[in-house]
């Protein structure tokens, strides 16, 4: 049982001693020139693609722009037409007077 207890301590120092040393030569490897080049060319890489990626949200931007000014044009437009139109109907009735007389006869009160 002793042999056991002291092969589990063993075998735990062992992984902590294990992982000292990956991470230390992890931090070596992190830390080195090769990879600052890798770091630094990944993110140029990056600001590129996000210089692309504004330049195209610009023009979706300025398009879009453009959809709203010509469908507002047009909803414009249609309402002066139908306002036109409107006051052409009630320049008909207005203008009809065969239904109008001179009879006041509705308008005494008994």
């Amino acid at each position: 049982m002793k042999n056991l207890l002291k092969l589990k301590k063993t075998k735990e120092v062992c992984s902590f001693l294990g992982g000292v040393v990956f991470g230390t030569a992890g931090i070596a490897i992190l830390a080195s020139e090769e990879a600052k080049k890798v770091y630094t060319n990944a993110t140029a890489i990056g600001m590129r693609a996000k210089d692309k990626i504004m330049e195209k949200a610009t023009i979706i931007q300025e398009n879009a722009g453009d959809i709203y000014a010509d469908a507002k044009e047009i909803n414009e437009n249609k309402s002066l037409k139908n306002k036109s139109s409107i006051i052409k109907d009630n320049s008909n009735i207005i203008g009809d007077k065969s239904n109008i007389t001179d009879d006041k006869s509705d308008l005494i009160i008994e």
